[in-house]
Formats: C-alpha cells, structure tokens, sequence
C-alpha cells in the first residue's frame, strides 16, 4: 500500500491519500479525542504525540498537528494509517 501525502494551505495540516475510499459518503471532522471515539482509524491516530485534529474525507485523512515537525509525525502516521487500512477494520464503528 503507498499512501500520498498533500500540503494544504494550512501548514498545520496535511493530507494522507491512501488511494482508496476512506468514507462513501459525506466527511467527519474529529477536532478532539473525545470526538474521535467514533472511528478506531481517528482514535489511533490520536495515541500518537503531537496530533491535534483529525478530519476524513471520500479519498483522504487530513491530520491537523499541534507542534513538532511533520518530519517526525509523518513516519508514525503513515504507519498507523497503513497498519490500519491493512487490518480491514472500519474506519468508523457500526451505527454511528
């Protein structure tokens, strides 16, 4: 699996691409950990130091950071991301 990242016009934030589909339909912004409860993906991605915010699209995770360097982040998100994608659980839990 390769996963493409994207800057944005916030240099806080980056996009990951997984090149494949990350929600059907619609987006979720998880702007906390207690928000990320929905999704085993965003609570994941919460364990590692430094993120600040998590938002999924139909195609991409956009991780907002706190501080540090996305030199630093970046090897312990895509790895989170892959490790999950990989595992075929669900990016958001049933019913919510």
């Amino acid at each position: 699996m390769f996963i493409q990242t994207e800057t944005t016009p916030n240099p806080a934030t980056l996009k990951f691409l997984p090149g494949r589909t990350v929600l059907p339909e619609g987006t979720l912004d998880m702007p906390d950990k207690a928000a990320a409860e929905r999704s085993p993906l965003a609570v994941r991605l919460f364990e590692i130091d430094g993120v600040a915010g998590v938002f999924f699209g139909s195609d991409f995770i956009a991780v907002t950071k706190t501080d540090g360097e996305w030199q630093q982040l970046k090897p312990a998100l895509l790895g989170a991301i892959m490790e999950h994608f990989m595992s075929g659980a669900p990016i958001v839990n049933e019913g919510d």
